[in-house]
């Protein structure tokens, strides 16, 4: 651009300049021609006094040829300014040229943008700011409070998708192509707000296909709001204590749910730095999209992997998934997260919460109730989920079993690594589901249709 700036304010120049330079007249330009050569002429070809050498030869005369200089002027001129205009022409069309291909290249890359985040631009959206988090990597949305209020009909009840220890859970419409899950928080004291601040500050920074999506949040009063990808079945805990009872998880989806958060967890405990301990895995943190697959979610008490007091943390957790030596000494590593997972594991097993205040007190505890009977062949099956029962391998039954059992030991030290957790049971998942096991029936008829 500067270029074209300076190459029209050149043919301007050349333009305005052209008239004098034509009338000027130049400095003489003086030739030497012999004393009768000039007299044979029948006019002198210039006015000017004709002055003689000063050497005794041959007399020399010096002309000025005005009529050839100043077309030689002209004829240069008239090269220079067609050449001007020739490139001025030339890179005026190449700019118009690279304009309309930046114009094209930039919306398809904004095409491509919305893909891969699978969300349309609309209109809505432009409402949304962008907020830098300090120095942090990435960037969440701001909602305005309205926008969620009416994407979720003023928060009505047949919106309402799951009912979390934390709150409610919503869906929203904000248009026909972008959906999205609204969890309403009602934030009482500074502790409440502080694990929303938590779970935001982590979400924006972890990205892994097992991790929920934070699209943004939302502000209003003592009222938080987090917005989330849409997840349209629902938590784990829904899908296995809920209406349907688990009667949408076959044995092949259940591992496969499995397998997904242990993939998530081995990425917050191996591959984030410093390592993140999640601190509250349980079915209700574990929700699942069209294809049921699971995603962790509930960041809000995440902490790095190391604190090992009581000093240095406040205790909390949920009754039944939290680990022994978490509640009798405070220690936290990443063991704590693999007792809640073994607890899990159990859930997707045995179809049995982890805790049950109306029950018995020798089985209120569903590990301590379960214990003696998963490492018993012949009575592991009775205490199997009657949705599923039957529906397996043995010996994949006992092999979840088995990897159960390890996982919810009382001492931390015998508890395996969530990789190697995660690496028995991709074996039994069919490959139709993420895992490498060959059936011959296709697993993917096992997937029935979204909850809603």
């Amino acid at each position: 651009m500067n270029l074209l700036r300076l190459l029209l304010s050149m043919w301007v120049l050349t333009t305005c300049l052209f008239p004098l330079i034509v009338d000027a007249r130049p400095r003489k330009i003086l030739s030497t021609v012999p004393v009768h050569v000039l007299i044979a002429e029948e006019e002198p070809i210039s006015q000017f006094p004709v002055e003689k050498a000063e050497s005794p030869g041959m007399s020399n005369v010096k002309v000025v040829h005005h009529q050839d200089l100043n077309k030689r002027i002209l004829i240069a001129l008239i090269i220079a300014s067609s050449l001007l205009g020739g490139i001025l022409l030339f890179l005026s069309c190449f700019w118009i040229y690279r304009r309309k291909k930046l114009k094209n290249s930039n919306g398809k890359s904004r095409k491509r943008m919305e893909a891969a985040k699978g969300l349309s631009l609309s209109p809505i959206m432009v409402k949304f700011n962008s907020l830098r988090m300090g120095n942090k990597k990435g960037s969440v949305a701001i909602f305005d409070y309205q926008l969620l209020e009416g994407a979720t009909n003023k928060f009505s009840e047949s919106n309402v998708v799951d009912e979390g220890d934390s709150g409610h859970v919503y869906k929203a419409c904000f248009d026909e192509k972008f959906l999205a899950v609204v969890k309403k928080l009602d934030c009482v004291g500074s502790d409440a707000e502080r694990k929303v601040d938590n779970e935001v500050n982590w979400l924006i920074n972890i990205q892994h296909q097992n991790i929920i999506k934070l699209l943004g949040y939302c502000i209003h009063g003592k009222t938080r709001l987090l917005v989330y990808e849409m997840m349209h079945n629902g938590s784990l805990n829904t899908q296995l204590h809920g209406p349907a009872c688990g009667s949408a998880l076959t044995w092949h989806l259940r591992l496969k749910i499995a397998v997904d958060v242990a993939r998530g967890l081995e990425y917050l405990h191996e591959h984030c730095n410093p390592p993140v301990v999640h601190r509250d895995v349980k079915s209700s943190s574990i929700l699942l999209d069209s294809n049921f697959s699971a995603k962790l979610s509930n960041f809000g008490l995440a902490v790095t992997s190391g604190i090992e007091t009581k000093h240095n943390i406040e205790l909390s957790g949920t009754q039944g998934y939290v680990a022994p030596e978490y509640i009798l000494d405070g220690k936290l590593t990443d063991k704590s997260d693999v007792y809640a997972f073994g607890v899990v594991l159990l859930e997707l097993l045995m179809g049995r919460k982890p805790f049950n205040n109306e029950a018995p007190a020798e089985s209120q505890s569903m590990v301590t109730w379960a214990m003696p009977q998963l490492t018993d062949r012949s009575r592991l099956p009775n205490i199997v989920d009657p949705v599923i029962k039957d529906t397996m391998d043995l010996k994949h039954l006992y092999q979840v079993a088995a990897v159960a059992v390890l996982c919810v030991q009382p001492e931390p030290s015998y508890r395996p690594l969530i990789t190697d957790v995660l690496h028995s049971l991709i074996p039994l998942v069919p490959i139709e589901l993420g895992g490498s096991l060959r059936v011959t029936e296709p697993a993917s008829s096992a997937c029935p249709k979204p909850s809603y």
